[in-house]
């Protein structure tokens, strides 16, 4: 066998010029590279990626050959195998409460009338159309929409465990799903005071058995009450999702949604602008109706990421009525990449938080 002309940091030194997916960081940093072996010029390598993998692997195993062509004169054959590990958050994986969930994730709005479940729902749908393992919690006790915006209106089924009942979610589009409106009829209201609204979210977590998921998201309701404290304060949150439009009252809404989650010690993973810009389903013309870039601004005012833009579009509330995700419905569409983009940068920037933390056990997952 004849000698290589390069070692294992040789390696890897080449490829610390690649940034890991959506991160700020490079694959060796985030522990990317992996199980290193050299066979005279030869080379074989692990890629274990820390996000969902559909839409990155491809343009991430390039980006490795092409880092490697450029820095090892000589190189043979290369050949990568592709994991995945979704790290999971150090507070939550030290919980008892929901000992399968990884990473849980709140998306929170500062007023109604924003979307937020419209992106709470597109964002789970692409996260698990990405290749993860995803669950969604309908907080909105008083005016749940998950089984509507899901297409889902049949009980959860019942099991008993140790003499208590336990609850399996229902599921659609490949996430699991629980909402109050599974457990009440459609037309009924429930009149409740807070206390009540939050024992039913104590509920869903204790009661339900979610199993093993890389993401359980929270559909909260708007504004800084009940339920937001009872979230924040029953689990440890691996952050939280601002959703606002780019009207100067949203954005100062969001702002106290922000201070709110600040004061509880909940991170937030980013700020995701809806109705971004219209586009005319007739012609394609792009109309700013709603002013354009204050989520941006803010974010950046806050010291926050920006997670993405997301237009509005006739097709969204389409989608929404027929309890068809618009990432599901025309997953081509130019929303429905917005939606997968800023899903994907959400993954991108739990992954990254996680990493730094030394609290973050893995699960891997060969893609052959």
């Amino acid at each position: 066998m004849s000698q290589s002309t390069f070692n294992e940091q040789d390696v890897l030194q080449a490829l610390r010029v690649v940034p890991a997916p959506r991160m700020t960081i490079d694959v060796v940093t985030a522990g990317m590279i992996q199980d290193v072996s050299i066979e005279g010029e030869n080379l074989r390598f692990t890629l274990d990626l820390k996000i969902p993998p559909r839409p990155v692997r491809e343009s991430t195993e390039a980006a490795l050959r092409k880092a490697l062509a450029d820095h090892l004169p000589g190189l043979g054959d290369v050949t990568i195998d592709t994991t995945v590990t979704i790290p999971a958050s150090g507070e939550v994986s030290q919980s008892s409460l929901l000992p399968g969930v990884r990473n849980t994730i709140a998306v929170a709005s500062g007023k109604g009338g924003v979307g937020k479940s419209t992106v709470a729902v597109n964002l789970a749908v692409a996260l698990a159309k990405a290749g993860a393992r995803v669950g969604l919690i309908d907080a909105d006790i008083y005016g749940p929409s998950i089984p509507l915006m899901m297409n889902v209106h049949e009980q959860p089924r019942a099991y008993k465990d140790n003499g208590k009942t336990r609850l399996l979610p229902t599921e659609n589009y490949g996430v699991q799903l629980m909402s109050i409106g599974f457990l009440v009829r459609p037309e009924d209201a429930l009149i409740w005071r807070g206390p009540m609204a939050s024992n039913a979210l104590k509920q869903f977590l204790t009661d339900v058995d979610w199993g093993e998921l890389d993401y359980l998201v929270f559909d909260l309701p708007p504004g800084t009450g009940d339920i937001q404290l009872t979230l924040s304060q029953t689990l440890p949150l691996t952050g939280a999702v601002i959703v606002t439009t780019p009207q100067d009252i949203a954005l100062a809404d969001a702002r106290k949604g922000f201070r709110m989650f600040e004061k509880v010690s909940v991170p937030i993973l980013g700020i995701v602008e809806n109705m971004s810009y219209y586009i005319c389903s007739h012609c394609g013309n792009r109309d700013e109706i709603f002013n354009y870039g204050g989520g941006k601004r803010t974010a950046e005012e806050l010291g926050v990421p920006f997670i993405g833009e997301i237009p509005i579009t006739t097709q969204v509330r389409v989608g929404g009525d027929k309890g068809i995700p618009i990432v599901e419905m025309e997953p081509e569409s130019p929303v429905a990449a917005s939606f997968m983009d800023a899903a994907i940068s959400l993954a991108g920037q739990i992954a990254e938080r996680n990493l730094t933390q030394p609290s973050s056990p893995s699960i891997d997952i060969s893609l052959g």
